[in-house]
């Protein structure tokens, strides 16, 4: 099993990104879908989740501002980032928890994706 990431970049404070991170490989079901991100020289951080029905969560200094989504049918979760500040500058990172088979579970990370935003 992999996530692969796509999206990110550079873009101007009050501009918009979207990410996007596809499971593949031998997926028998994937429960929540997640994503982190670690900003420069801090530590990693949890920015939003959904779950397989769809609930979602999100960090207090996203909220309003980002917005999770996931297809269930292609295994891919998305996030859609409005409103960027500065501080939003940071390498994201997908997380899923994937079940290969009906009892084992195992949690996979995507390669990460810079998203840069200047002010």
């Amino acid at each position: 099993v992999q996530l692969v990431e796509s999206g990110g970049g550079l873009v101007q404070a009050g501009g918009s990104l979207g990410l996007s991170c596809a499971a593949s490989g031998n997926i028998f079901r994937i429960e929540n879908m997640d994503w982190y991100r670690q900003p420069p020289g801090k530590q990693r951080e949890l920015v939003a989740f959904i779950t397989k029905d769809r609930s979602t969560y999100y960090a207090d200094s996203v909220e309003g501002r980002f917005n999770i989504s996931r297809d269930n049918a292609k295994n891919t979760v998305y996030l859609q980032m409005n409103s960027l500040k500065p501080e939003d500058t940071a390498v994201y990172y997908c997380h899923a928890q994937i079940y290969s088979l009906p009892t084992i579970q195992y949690d996979f990370w995507g390669q990460g994706t810079q998203v840069t935003v200047s002010s």
